[in-house]
């Protein structure tokens, strides 16, 4: 089985970025615990032009990374995996699963709590943490497993933006919206004319991120409507949806992502810090992330295939599938993201960065330890099955 060009780039960027995020993580939490801490958090809480640096990053430049994930997801849709409808339903179902459980999970402890609104805080999965830990196996990685990853990781993606745009939009303002969705119509309209200059859409979605700002949905979700229209063609090299797609990785895995690391991972940990962990949304956050990430995504796909819905790929095994779904309960970036969607209060924020963090820690040790004791031997046994990265 031979991986096309585009998939190649996609999981080495997602692999690389991946070990750039942790590294980002790493020094952002140990310059803000140290005696420079305060002036770096104060770095990030800066008022430029009525905003904080942190709301730049987090509502300016996130969009462009939402931006790169609909450009992935609409080549997925025209011309991957989700192109076919038999072949997609696996990792649609999977990542169905792997959304409803981890929120059911976290609303069982938090019903009537203040923590309530943070129920979509387990739901999301990292993709270039989930892709940078699978890539540590190196080739004893079956082709299809990193598919069904980042199959399942595209649309568990596409499920959180439209959490937020459904769950953590406030105060709709429907002059702005409105505003939004007449350029949106004026771009699709452009499409539909087969105009294949990227710039008109770039300026069109400038302008839709701004009435997007303003209209109570959150700005970032601009990021994956633009991607829709922006023509794909036909996914061969000439298609400028294509070529976006193929700039934007290295700048959103080697710059974007990891900023935004730096700004929303700059906690300063005291000696309470350990309370935080025992409040109902950290339990909820953590057993949604370990436990209901793994159990939505192997149940749903297991009955799915069960009841002759879907297929299942006849060169991978169930408890691969198993040791990839515990790789879903890596939420980092997404996670973090509905956090500072759902809450205002500083403290129960940083509790659930922490809540985070752990749990996307022991996620990642349980996946990747599962998958190098199964992989080992599924490996020897089928080496054509393989690919050197």
């Amino acid at each position: 089985m031979k991986m096309t060009q585009m998939y190649k780039n996609f999981f080495e960027s997602e692999k690389a970025g991946g070990v750039v995020l942790i590294l980002a993580t790493i020094v952002s939490l140990i310059i803000a615990n140290t005696s420079f801490g305060q002036h770096y958090i104060h770095f990030w809480e800066m008022s430029i032009a009525g905003h904080t640096v942190e709301h730049y990053i987090n509502d300016g430049l996130m969009t462009i990374f939402f931006l790169l994930i609909g450009l992935e997801l609409e080549r997925e849709v025209y011309a991957g995996e989700l192109s076919d409808m038999k072949k997609a339903l696996l990792p649609i179902i999977a990542a169905v699963g792997g959304m409803i459980v981890p929120a059911c999970i976290h609303m069982f402890f938090n019903t009537g709590t203040p923590f309530q609104s943070g129920s979509g805080i387990p739901m999301a999965t990292d993709i270039a943490f989930a892709v940078g830990i699978l890539s540590l196996l190196g080739s004893r990685v079956p082709v299809a497993l990193k598919v069904f990853l980042t199959a399942l990781a595209v649309i568990d993606d596409l499920g959180a933006i439209f959490t937020i745009a459904i769950f953590y939009s406030k105060g709709i303002d429907l002059l702005h919206l409105g505003g939004a969705f007449i350029i949106l119509a004026v771009l699709f309209l452009l499409n539909r004319l087969r105009v294949n200059v990227l710039w008109p859409y770039l300026i069109g979605g400038a302008g839709m991120w701004y009435f997007m700002l303003h209209s109570g949905v959150h700005a970032t979700i601009t990021g994956v409507v633009l991607a829709f229209v922006i023509p794909f063609g036909k996914g061969d090299p000439a298609s400028i949806s294509i070529k976006l797609e193929h700039f934007l990785q290295k700048p959103v895995a080697f710059v974007i992502l990891p900023v935004f690391a730096l700004a929303n991972t700059c906690i300063l940990i005291d000696s309470n810090w350990a309370s935080s962990l025992t409040n109902t949304n950290s339990i909820g956050i953590f057993l949604g992330l370990v436990v209901g990430k793994p159990l939505g995504i192997t149940l749903f796909s297991a009955v799915a295939v069960w009841i002759g819905i879907c297929s299942f790929p006849k060169e991978l095994k169930w408890i691969q599938i198993m040791g990839v779904a515990c790789l879903g309960g890596i939420g980092f970036t997404m996670s973090i993201f509905i956090t500072l969607l759902a809450f205002d209060d500083h403290a129960t924020i940083s509790g659930a960065k922490i809540a985070i963090m752990l749990s996307s820690l022991v996620a990642a040790l349980i996946g990747l330890v599962w998958l190098k004791m199964t992989l080992k031997e599924s490996a020897a046994e089928n080496p054509e099955e393989t690919i050197q990265l």
